[in-house]
C-alpha cells in the first residue's frame, strides 16, 4: 500500500476472531500476540453447544446467552483485559436488547450490531448503570440453563424499559 501511495495508519492492529470453543480456551496464550480480540457468537455458540442454528430440527436449542456460552466469552475477555487489550462481541448476540446489559457487565468494549438496532441498543446502554450490567453478568453466571438466563435477562430489561416488549423472544422451556 505504501508503494501505491497509500496512507495507512501504523501500526495496523492485528487481532483475530474467537470462533471456536478451543480458541476461547486458549485466549490467555493468543492475547500476548494480538491487539483486540473480537469475539464471533454465531460460530463460538453453535460450535459450543454443536447445534446447527439453519437445521429446522434442532435449531430451538441455539441460543447465544446459554451459560457454556456466556462463560466462554467472559474467559475470552477476561484474557484481553489481562493483557491490555481490547474485546469486541459480533454475532446476533450483539443486537439482541436483552444481552446488552450481560455483555456489559461482562465488561465488553465494542459491540458490531445491525444498523437498524443502533437507536434501542444506544437507549439500553444509556439507561443502566454500569454496576447493575455487572450484578446481572455475576447472577448470569450462577446459572445453568439457556432458560433461565434468557427469563432472566428478559426480566431485567423489561423491568427497566416496559417499552421495548416487543423486541424480546419468547421463551419456551418446552
Amino acid at each position: 500500500l505504501e508503494k501505491e501511495g497509500i496512507n495507512i495508519k501504523k501500526p495496523v492492529e492485528m487481532g483475530i476472531m474467537v470462533e471456536v470453543p478451543s480458541a476461547a480456551i486458549l485466549s490467555e496464550h493468543f492475547a500476548k500476540h494480538v491487539d483486540f480480540f473480537s469475539i464471533g457468537t454465531n460460530d463460538l455458540t453453535q460450535y459450543t453447544l454443536a447445534v446447527d442454528r439453519t437445521n429446522e430440527r434442532i435449531s430451538y436449542l441455539f441460543d447465544h446467552v446459554n451459560p457454556a456460552v456466556v462463560r466462554l466469552m467472559k474467559q475470552t475477555i477476561d484474557a484481553a483485559h489481562e493483557n491490555g487489550i481490547w474485546a469486541g462481541v459480533c454475532g446476533e448476540i450483539a443486537s439482541d436488547p436483552v444481552a446488552i446489559p450481560l455483555l456489559i457487565g461482562l465488561n465488553v468494549d465494542e459491540l458490531s450490531l445491525t444498523p437498524g438496532l443502533i437507536p434501542q441498543i444506544k437507549g439500553i446502554i444509556r439507561g443502566i448503570s454500569y454496576q447493575e450490567c455487572v450484578k446481572i453478568a455475576q447472577e448470569v453466571l450462577k446459572m445453568d440453563s439457556a432458560y433461565q438466563v434468557r427469563r432472566f435477562l428478559s426480566q431485567e430489561l423489561l423491568s427497566r424499559f416496559p417499552h421495548l416488549e416487543n423486541l424480546l423472544v419468547e421463551v419456551d422451556n418446552d
